[in-house]
């Protein structure tokens, strides 16, 4: 299979995908990327083609992580009808689902670096930031938090700062997503064969991002609600485009919340100082309560972390052990607690007798 690789190249076909071909494929076959999943289909760009593809039954006997998602590439037959392998991935960007046995779910794969959007207004959260910066570290990409409505704030700097005392935030840049000339700063990580994703609350301005950097209305925007400063959500699903400079943009429906995904580095990057003050504290199982010799504790009354800070380490630590958790796991778990409070409800009922 002979053919010109300048779009390959621009969607981020790269040396990490050449490389998994053996040479039957590089004669055969014929490498797509994802651009939108659709509920049982996907629409994929080729070299010299555009196509919508019906997954086959095959693939959803697979676990979640291993069917195609946006963002993935793939191998297409000649006839560009059937996918026959799924390629592997640079990262993963995944979350669990809402309900008491949710599965996972893929977000976007092969992104290069993730813009985190905030606004420098009242929707900005730094427990919010947290969350979704988690993203970043559990699929090891270079992380951008990108504060938009510059020109509505009369105190950007404030926002900044604010920002800069997470530990894991080594860039952030402040812009207007209605300008073009304010998003230099970013363009630097929109270069030909790179990727970028953008998570954020509704109403932040990544549509109108994503309209800005692409020069031409590709998602629709709405106002922000002047009771809460919260958006509405004007992005329905996940979609992939290409930029005038030849990078690729992800955009995604606004996420308010979302559960973390299984994770063995995540939390510990986004938290090193706390799990660094954690392996010094007197009990092995010091939860961080009020135990004696909590070196985390300690930290707070000292004004040294924010008792914010910890909260969220708390909060994510624990939705990251339950989506470690096998179902069997669960079980018992909530098992165990209904008997506990049986037994508790026993004592007391015992006790008044």
């Amino acid at each position: 299979m002979k053919q010109s690789t300048d779009l390959l190249r621009q969607l981020g076909w790269c040396p990490f995908f050449q490389q998994q071909l053996d040479a039957q494929e590089r004669e055969d076959s014929v490498p797509g990327r994802v651009t939108a999943v659709h509920r049982s289909g996907l629409d994929i760009t080729t070299q010299s083609n555009e196509v919508s593809i019906a997954l086959a039954g095959k693939w959803f006997e697979l676990p979640p992580e291993q069917r195609p998602t946006i963002g993935d590439w793939v191998l297409l037959d000649a006839d560009l009808a059937l996918i026959e392998r799924l390629l592997e991935r640079k990262s993963l960007f995944k979350r669990m689902g809402a309900g008491n046995n949710p599965e996972l779910q893929l977000l976007g794969a092969n992104i290069d670096t993730l813009f985190v959007v905030s606004s420098c207004n009242e929707e900005f959260n730094l427990s919010r930031l947290e969350r979704f910066l988690s993203l970043g570290t559990d699929a090891s990409v270079e992380t951008v938090v990108v504060l938009t409505k510059a020109d509505l704030s009369e105190n950007t700097d404030q926002f900044v700062d604010e920002t800069r005392k997470l530990t894991s935030v080594t860039h952030v840049e402040v812009v207007n997503a209605l300008d073009l000339d304010s998003l230099a700063g970013i363009l630097n990580w929109c270069k030909e064969g790179q990727t970028i994703a953008l998570v954020g609350s509704s109403g932040v301005g990544k549509s109108t991002l994503v309209n800005t950097l692409a020069e031409v209305n590709l998602q629709a925007t709405g106002d922000v609600r002047d009771s809460d400063k919260h958006g509405r959500h004007t992005t329905s699903h996940r979609s992939l485009h290409l930029l005038p400079g030849g990078g690729m943009v992800l955009d995604s429906p606004g996420m308010r919340e979302f559960q973390m995904a299984d994770s063995d580095t995540g939390l510990a990057d986004l938290f090193d100082d706390i799990d660094a003050l954690a392996v010094q504290c007197k009990f092995s199982d010091c939860v961080h309560d009020s135990e004696p010799g909590c070196r985390v504790t300690e930290a707070i009354e000292r004004g040294e972390i924010e008792a914010r800070r910890l909260e969220s380490y708390l909060k994510l630590g624990r939705e990251q052990q339950f989506a470690n958790e096998t179902i069997a796991e669960r079980h018992k778990r909530t098992r165990d607690w209904g008997k506990l409070v049986k037994q508790h409800a026993a004592i007391k009922a015992h006790k008044k007798s």
